[in-house]
């Protein structure tokens, strides 16, 4: 829920485009903010000003129109250049947002041609644990039923709740980011079989700036990052942006 303003939402929107616009060739940046700033004009130019940044929205409704006062449909995110959705994030789930919900909101989203980026992750860290018993049933009840020809356009982030900014504990180690990516690659090869399970990008969130990023993407061996409270600081952003653009030399 941030920024505050549309004055603010915009000035970051441009901050952001004209900073990352120099590492588009090895870099794909996506926006997400909230519904009521992504039709700005300034924001919408971001996409079809030629900046090289696409746009995402932080939720959506699994039905595609109705009497659904406060909710916002997959057709309504497309219209307004959205072609990127989060879906199951770790805020959603905490205002009691089910995995059955999750699903819905997953088979909307892959079925109208969007890309959809699908948050997983414990609550607490526990290390005798190796595989955390809720990832994997967040992961099976998300993606069970969804035809495989959809998921193409699946991406998966692992969000350990645990590691995100405000919870005291930190971001994740790089290591264990990695040893959890080939635990959820594995889990996604019995769901969805080894070839779509293999072209699936798994990205990591949780406390991600420009002094850890370059780890992740190296050392965790991530394919990109869910990026938090960094993205609020245009030359924090734009550090991460740079760093995992080195990255892909």
């Amino acid at each position: 829920m941030n920024p505050k303003t549309a004055r603010e939402a915009s000035a970051l929107a441009q901050a952001v485009a004209k900073g990352a616009r120099r590492f588009a060739r090895k870099v794909e940046v996506v926006l997400a903010p909230p519904f009521t700033f992504l039709v700005l004009p300034t924001i919408a130019s971001v996409k079809a000003g030629g900046l090289s940044l696409k746009l995402g929205a932080q939720d959506v409704f699994w039905e595609r129109e109705g009497a659904y006062t406060g909710e916002v449909s997959v057709a309504q995110l497309k219209s307004v250049g959205a072609s990127y959705v989060i879906v199951g994030h770790s805020e959603r789930r905490a205002f009691s947002e089910t995995n059955e919900m999750v699903h819905k909101k997953l088979l909307a989203v892959l079925k109208n041609g969007m890309y959809a980026v699908l948050c997983v992750g414990e609550q607490e860290r526990k290390k005798e644990t190796a595989f955390p018993p809720l990832v994997r049933e967040e992961l099976y009840e998300g993606l069970h039923g969804i035809p495989k020809p959809l998921l193409r356009r699946l991406i998966v982030v692992y969000e350990p709740v645990w590691a995100i900014s405000g919870h005291g504990v930190g971001a994740d180690k790089p290591k264990d980011v990695f040893e959890m990516t080939i635990l959820i690659r594995r889990e996604l090869v019995r769901l969805i079989g080894k070839k779509r399970a293999m072209r699936t990008p798994i990205l990591y969130g949780g406390s991600v700036d420009e002094k850890n990023s370059a780890q992740f993407v190296g050392e965790g061996r991530v394919d990109g990052l869910l990026v938090g409270g960094a993205s609020l600081r245009p030359k924090s952003f734009i550090g991460i942006v740079r760093s995992v653009s080195e990255m892909s030399k």
